[in-house]
């Protein structure tokens, strides 16, 4: 598929799981074609970084349910932190671990999935929607029931794919791409590159093959589609612009290009 078509298949009013990690393998190529659409009213649902700067600055989005929206480099995304601070979006904090289980919990198709994480912080109280719920087993200890994360789409960018789907990350950290993936009704997936089927294992260990074609709705080959955050071992960060798109106004930063 395109970019062009991918975007084209979305619609305002969805939610949208991003994966990649703060500023590293973030589908931006995927997130630029929102930008360029009449799409609006999103949920994002994302271990955020410049994917959910980049939508909120551009009024795109209604609410943002993350455990951090950070640059790696630079800790705060400045953008989501500016349309937070005006209250032009939603906000759902959870732990990182609790995140995780959401998006498990969502994989699996289950309503929920129990965890230590959160007890005892300040999360419960940011979001009085959470529950707890008391193990049957043993002392009846009380857990947090984390929400399913689920999602209409997940957009995520692997190094390597076949035009069926299967998806290969050759760097040092799969992100949870793969939750996302199983999580969402629909996955559409950029590459930095298209490569034969058997070509796969030529690029790396068959533990590297971390989405199956079963998961995937549509393949984009965009080379540098994760620019400018990384996209190991292909390319680094550009530091450079990051700090560019860091400190310029929204505006003239998207004049840009």
């Amino acid at each position: 598929m395109s970019v062009e078509e991918v975007v084209g298949s979305l619609e305002s009013g969805m939610t949208i799981g991003i994966g990649g990690w703060g500023s590293r393998r973030k589908p931006l190529a995927l997130v630029r074609g929102v930008l360029r659409s009449p799409i609006d009213d999103l949920t994002l649902i994302s271990y955020g970084g410049a994917d959910v700067g980049m939508l909120c600055a551009a009024g795109k989005v209604r609410r943002v349910v993350a455990p951090f929206v950070t640059l790696d480099s630079i800790p705060l995304e400045p953008h989501f932190r500016a349309a937070r601070q005006r209250g032009e979006i939603e906000f759902t904090e959870y732990d990182e671990g609790m995140f995780m289980f959401g998006l498990l919990a969502a994989a699996h198709r289950l309503p929920f999935l129990p965890t230590r994480a959160g007890l005892g912080s300040d999360v419960l109280r940011v979001n009085p929607g959470l529950r707890t719920v008391r193990s049957p087993y043993g002392d009846g200890e009380e857990l947090v029931a984390v929400p399913a994360l689920t999602m209409d789409v997940a957009l995520v960018h692997l190094n390597r794919a076949d035009r069926r789907g299967n998806a290969q990350y050759l760097g040092p950290d799969p992100y949870f791409d793969d939750l996302y993936a199983k999580a969402a009704t629909r996955c559409y997936v950029s590459c930095e590159r298209l490569v034969d089927t058997a070509d796969l294992l030529k690029e790396g260990p068959v533990q590297s093959l971390l989405i199956s074609r079963s998961m995937v709705t549509g393949v984009v080959e965009a080379p540098g589609g994760a620019w400018f955050t990384s996209c190991e071992p292909d390319y680094g960060r550009d530091e450079e612009l990051q700090r560019q798109y860091a400190s310029t106004p929204w505006e003239d930063f998207d004049e840009q290009g």
